[in-house]
């Protein structure tokens, strides 16, 4: 599934950056103009992380799911885009009836990371804030795209 079979689609977005510590969370405003962080899921894998995925979905009301994918800087993929293969088909299977996409996310971690330096962002507030911070970066991305 791609950004294209969201477009039609009127309605928030969840965006999520999913890491093995902590699963990073993001969602737009209806009009699908500005990604707000909301928040982490903490570790426990695939199945727990998507049946947090699904509750958030649900609670917040969301029409649709992006997830980031870990593309190597030459394009190829890893053992870590496997996993967010996995982690998508779990929520497409859990709910069925949202459409779940991946978004290349190369470079959001950095500029995560960049924002944080620039901002004097340092030990434990850092590692709580970075993969919200990546999460938000990756659908602010793909509400820029949806906007072409």
């Amino acid at each position: 599934m791609t950004l294209d079979d969201i477009k039609s689609i009127k309605g928030r977005i969840l965006g999520v950056d999913f890491g093995e510590a902590r699963t990073g969370l993001a969602l737009s405003d209806a009009s699908r103009f500005l990604a707000s962080a909301i928040g982490n899921i903490s570790g426990g894998g695939l199945e727990r992380s998507a049946a947090a995925i699904k509750e958030t979905v649900e609670r917040e009301g969301a029409v649709a799911v992006v997830i980031g994918l870990p593309v190597n800087m030459n394009g190829t993929e890893g053992p870590r885009a496997e996993r967010i293969r996995r982690l998508a088909e779990m929520l497409r299977e859990l709910m069925p009836e949202i459409p779940v996409a991946l978004l290349d996310e190369r470079m959001t971690t950095m500029a995560a990371s960049r924002f944080l330096n620039e901002t004097n962002t340092r030990g434990k507030k850092r590692k709580g804030v970075i993969d919200t911070l990546s999460a938000e970066i990756i659908l602010q991305n793909a509400l820029d795209r949806l906007k072409r």
